[in-house]
């Protein structure tokens, strides 16, 4: 085996692993609860290979040393918000839900950044810049980004039968109730990494 192979089986193994019931694995469940499958695999796939390309770089050419902890305390007052806001909730009209269904733009934004804020100093963008200190760079940044987009997708595909089978409110009420446990882990995350 190559070295770009060994590199691409090994970092996908490791972050498909470390993935699964990872929080970005259950906000993969949350989203898919509330759009369409593409829109939200599109934009955890941004997301991801944006994370895992700044890990690379990291791992590979720096050394490491990203301000995580600051970084994880900006994303936990995210995810409060996000927490709030799913809780307050919008009144649309049945035109305005069709519409809002279709929207696959905005799905993707949503999705990408909420994935961007929470991977940022996550144990898989440190996994995955530990692995580039070892492996070439490019066969562990796809394998990792493929790794926990195939994980993510597992979630996708749970979130969506869920969808289909839960009342609105208790989606609603489920969701916020995700958003508030990211962001008390990212917060206990940040206090720990800042003290």
């Amino acid at each position: 085996m190559t070295g770009f192979f060994i590199a691409l089986a090994v970092s996908f193994g490791v972050i498909f692993v470390a993935e699964l019931g990872d929080k970005s694995q259950l906000m993969a469940l949350t989203f898919a609860t509330r759009f369409k499958p593409w829109p939200v695999l599109i934009g955890i796939t941004i997301a991801t290979g944006v994370v895992h390309a700044v890990s690379v770089a990291v791992g590979y050419g720096l050394g490491a040393a990203l301000p995580t902890g600051w970084i994880a305390l900006v994303a936990a007052i995210a995810f409060f918000a996000f927490g709030a806001w799913t809780l307050r909730g919008d009144s649309l009209t049945d035109e305005e839900k069709k519409k809002a269904e279709t929207t696959d733009k905005k799905a993707i934004i949503a999705v990408g950044v909420a994935f961007f804020l929470a991977e940022l100093g996550d144990k898989t963008m440190l996994a995955t810049i530990t692995l580039a200190t070892s492996y070439g760079w490019f066969g562990t940044w796809l394998g990792s980004t493929v790794g926990m987009v195939a994980a993510d997708a597992l979630a996708i595909l749970v979130g969506r039968a869920l969808g289909k089978r839960l009342p609105e409110k208790t989606i609603k009420y489920g969701a916020a109730a995700l958003f508030a446990v990211f962001g008390v882990w990212l917060l206990v995350d940040a206090v720990g990494q800042l003290t």
